[in-house]
């Protein structure tokens, strides 16, 4: 596909396992996107945007992904499989069993769905697994295994998951370290191709599937677009099997914000770049190559981690310690030229925790009847166990075989001077990650620390570290143009970036550059450094953007209007002073519409949005109809499902109307 040429259109985004067809078992599947498809042009829609379909086996988080080639089996259409044909009478009745107790469900089950799914894989596969094995050694099955190498390595990584329990790679038994030798060996071994070519046969069937929705969507004249996570899960083929190019003692994550006062922790490795670079990205090369199988564009998720990736220890929960990687290092002997003392150098990047807060955390938080006593046994605890005295002062470090959160909790203290010390962990000035090299810890400001210099002190730190920071944005910025260069020049495909979160400056710079589309978030495309944060008008949205006013992490526009927003500010701002508090399909169709009135290339609306532009579809609690709450882990996250049936929404022509209407809107001028 030309990139120039993609025309401004609108999009919607769904996640395929949200798709619902009468064919489908519990979930919707690669099939089922056909269908999909054919709604969207009748809505005048140009653009299906899809959640990442790598496989993650029984976790349902889309971003936490197994494998970085191979596909889901939850989205496989188990009555499309070429050997179906021959299905006997119990795989036929498991399916109806299946499909009848799903399809009840308003939110899709991932591990009961995905569970009974592979069991009747299995079924058929083991009544085929002769012709399937012929097939592999010399049929279309091998040629197909010879087309995509990357699957030696996932089968073999599938079956030693399976054989120790899914338990992640690095608690196995054997085979927790492997060579690519050994990993062929395991391969070859005959014993074990039978269990090997199961997946394998899957892998195959997806592709098949896949392929063929991709082509019906193109047929269509629409343009498929996937995402494509920047990270790999620790616990992946992909690093089990290439662990050269991670830094596995680092956790990417966030910094913190507003929402996530600690930042976030995501406990996926970071990438090793240099590493990478020696045999010129060729990982990333093979990850496009098959991307574009499928797709004609893709979203490059947190694509900022191209320009600098925040990372902490995998010692700590939290990411209030973390750094950027990479990023131009105070030293000691910058901290020596302004005057800084080996005392005073760890002043500012240890806790120093006085005697008397740790009582006060025991005496005030305790709780419950206690003696004294029983308070002087667990203050005891802390203070053999977890600090050190320094010198004879009423003043304690944390000891050195201390590392980070993580150890702290290893003492089972009392709760109340657990928190206490966890607290304590985190105020320092500075984080010293290696020996003499320093990072500016993201509350620096607010630790003890800082606020014990004097006024001239803290004006001559603050301009080191404003030096530091600027020749940081240098390196970001040639590291994120020579990354995001090897993307661009390496495939056909249309980029768009997920660029949120605290964005550098020379990030918009290097996409406009690359010309690779940014994301816009109407709720959050606000100049923050200004009284009252006023939201930036849609004609001055950049033609190279994607205007969307709500993500898959975020609550839908119904749920944002009734709970979050401002409506006065939001109502001024659009120019509707009378738009009714209450959400309903006049009040979408408003929003929606001045939000298509964007500049940018791709407006594109997650499909439970365009829903509300129809009384049909709305959830009695909107909150229902969300995707995903993030910083929570449970069984509703990314298990959304469409109201009603592909074939039923078809048949809406006041939604279809509506959403056609939106297509037609035109930019407006600045």
């Amino acid at each position: 596909m030309e990139k120039s040429a993609v025309k401004r259109m609108l999009g919607v985004a769904v996640p395929v396992g949200a798709l619902r067809t009468k064919n489908g078992i519990g979930v919707g599947e690669f099939t089922d996107l056909a269908e999909f498809a054919a709604l969207c042009k009748k809505m005048r829609v140009g653009l299906i945007q899809i959640l990442p379909v790598n496989d993650t086996g029984y976790e349902s988080s889309p971003y936490s992904s197994l494998t970085a080639f191979g596909l889901h089996p939850l989205y496989l259409s188990i009555e499309g499989l070429a050997e179906f044909s021959s299905a006997d009478k119990e795989v036929k009745n498991r399916i109806k069993t299946a499909r009848d107790k799903f399809e009840g469900y308003k939110r899709f089950s991932h591990y009961e769905v995905l569970k009974e799914k592979l069991g009747i894989c299995r079924l058929i596969y083991d009544s085929n697994k002769a012709e399937i094995s012929k097939s592999a050694a010399s049929g279309v099955l091998a040629a197909w295994i010879k087309a995509n190498t990357w699957v030696k390595e996932y089968a073999v990584y599938r079956r030693l998951k399976e054989v120790n329990d899914l338990k992640s790679w690095k608690d196995w038994g054997e085979y927790n370290t492997v060579t690519s030798a050994e990993i062929e060996k395991l391969w070859q071994d005959k014993k074990l191709s039978e269990e090997h070519l199961y997946w394998v046969w899957l892998q195959q069937a997806l592709d098949i599937q896949f392929a063929a929705a991709s082509k019906a969507i193109t047929d269509a004249g629409l343009i498929l677009e996937g995402d494509l996570p920047i990270l790999m899960n620790e616990d992946s083929c992909d690093v089990w099997a290439n662990p050269d190019i991670f830094i596995q003692g680092l956790s990417a994550g966030a910094p913190p914000d507003m929402y996530s006062p600690d930042g976030q922790n995501w406990g996926f490795p970071i990438y090793n770049w240099e590493a990478q670079e020696k045999d010129n990205f060729s990982w990333w090369k093979k990850r496009l190559a098959v991307a574009e199988k499928y797709y004609q564009a893709y979203r490059i998720d947190h694509v900022l981690g191209f320009f600098r990736i925040w990372a902490s220890s995998q010692k700590d929960y939290s990411s209030a310690l973390g750094r950027f990687v990479p990023y131009t290092p105070v030293t000691s002997g910058d901290l020596k030229r302004l005057g800084y003392d080996r005392n005073r150098i760890r002043w500012v990047s240890q806790p120093h925790i006085p005697t008397g807060e740790v009582w006060d955390a025991l005496k005030i938080n305790w709780g419950g009847s206690f003696t004294e006593a029983e308070i002087a046994e667990a203050a005891e605890k802390v203070f053999t166990k977890a600090l050190v005295r320094v010198n004879d002062e009423e003043l304690w470090l944390f000891k050195k075989k201390i590392k980070g959160e993580k150890d702290i909790d290893r003492f089972k203290l009392h709760p109340a001077v657990r928190n206490y010390l966890m607290t304590k962990w985190k105020d320092r000035l500075f984080l010293e990650y290696e020996k003499g090299r320093f990072f500016p810890v993201w509350y620096f400001r607010n630790s003890k620390a800082y606020k014990c210099q004097s006024e001239e002190d803290r004006n001559a730190l603050e301009a080191l570290l404003e030096k530091r920071q600027r020749k940081s944005e240098r390196i970001w910025s040639q590291l994120g143009m020579k990354l995001l260069s090897v993307m661009v020049e390496s495939s056909p495909m249309l980029p768009c970036a997920e660029d949120l979160g605290a964005v550098p400056a020379c990030v918009p710079k290097v996409l406009t550059r690359l010309r690779i589309l940014g994301l816009r978030v109407v709720r959050w495309f606000r100049a923050w450094d200004k009284d009252g944060q006023p939201y930036i008008p849609f004609e001055e949205y950049p033609q190279l953007s994607v205007c969307t006013p709500a993500v898959h992490d975020s609550s839908t526009v119904r749920e944002w209007w009734e709970k979050e927003a401002d409506q006065g500010q939001f109502s001024g701002f659009i120019g509707v002073p009378s738009l009714p508090r209450i959400y309903n399909p006049g009040t979408a169709k408003i929003i929606l519409s001045k939000s298509a009135s964007a500049r940018s290339r791709f407006r594109v609306f997650q499909i439970q949005d365009l829903l509300h532009l129809s009384n049909n579809w709305y959830s009695e609690n909107p909150e229902d109809e969300r995707v995903n709450v993030p910083g929570t882990a449970n069984d509703f996250n990314w298990t959304y499902r469409l109201p009603a049936l592909i074939s039923d929404i078809a048949k809406d022509n006041e939604l279809i109307h509506s959403v056609a209407e939106l297509s037609r809107i035109k930019s407006v001028k600045k």
